[in-house]
């Protein structure tokens, strides 16, 4: 397990981001979902530090990172930090927003990446518009403007199983530390907070400039609309592929990070 006494710091223009930095060889960056931070790759980060350097970031605003003073985009700040610690190009691994941050980046900053995989998610411009997900959402979005923490967490939560199941069906560890993270990146935020994220947009018609491999690992139990959004990527690019993760939705990396390891250093090992 990793915590805040294995982090380093990178000085950015808008304060110190934090950044786990461990293991030797071509550089792996793993990218968290919303609202955690790095120690969703706990399972990844041993078992790819044995062959590779592996640096998982805690995006602005989480985890152990400062807020944002000023207008950003997640892009730059990645980019910033492997010039810093001249580490491109590396090969960008994201969840959910960070698979968004990988895809932005690599179509913002190309020269810094080597190959894309993205899990839980496509590009910025991919949004979800079953009902399941439409209500979880206008939950947690009334639960966060109200300061109401445990519901918010509640919905935030619920994505783990996703809508063929309960979090009766998942295990309770992973509900813990999703928690965890969740209630130490939401302590750093207030309700009426400014949202000064600049958002990369018109993403789609751009794959093709994606000059390098990208692989697309999503769930089997994720939306059909995600899975389709996945494949078009992967189907957009030179070189890209999608697959499928049985038995898990949101969080492969979490319930079954055996075979989700298998599938990431395979892929690794054919760059």
């Amino acid at each position: 397990m990793t915590g805040a006494s294995d982090l380093r710091f990178f000085p950015s223009a808008d304060g110190d981001l934090a950044y786990l930095d461990t293991g030797s060889g071509d550089p792996v960056v793993l990218i968290h979902s919303g609202y955690v931070d790095h120690r969703v790759w706990d399972a990844q980060i041993p078992a790819l530090a044995a062959h590779h350097r592996v640096i998982a970031p805690d995006v602005r605003g989480h985890g152990f990172s400062a807020n944002a003073t000023g207008p950003f985009r997640w892009a730059d700040d990645l980019a910033g930090l492997l010039r810093h610690l001249d580490a491109g190009p590396a090969v960008l691994v994201g969840l959910s927003m960070g698979g968004v941050i990988a895809t932005d980046t690599v179509l913002e900053h190309p020269g810094l990446v080597r190959a894309v995989v993205t899990c839980g998610a496509a590009t910025g411009d991919f949004r979800y518009t079953d009902p399941w997900h439409q209500e979880v959402q206008a939950e947690s979005n009334r639960a966060l403007a109200a300061g109401e923490v445990e519901a918010w967490l509640k919905a935030f939560l619920r994505v783990l199983p996703g809508p063929q199941r309960t979090t009766d069906d998942v295990d309770p560890d992973i509900l813990r530390r999703l928690r965890e993270m969740a209630l130490h990146t939401l302590s750093k935020h207030t309700p009426d907070e400014k949202d000064l994220l600049v958002r990369v947009t018109g993403s789609w018609p751009r794959l093709a400039e994606i000059a390098v491999p990208v692989l697309a690992v999503n769930g089997a139990l994720e939306p059909a609309e995600l899975h389709d959004a996945a494949r078009r990527l992967a189907g957009a690019v030179p070189d890209g592929r999608a697959v499928t993760l049985d038995g898990t939705g949101h969080y492969p990396n979490m319930e079954r990070p055996e075979p989700f390891n298998r599938i990431l250093l395979d892929f690794l090992r054919g760059l």
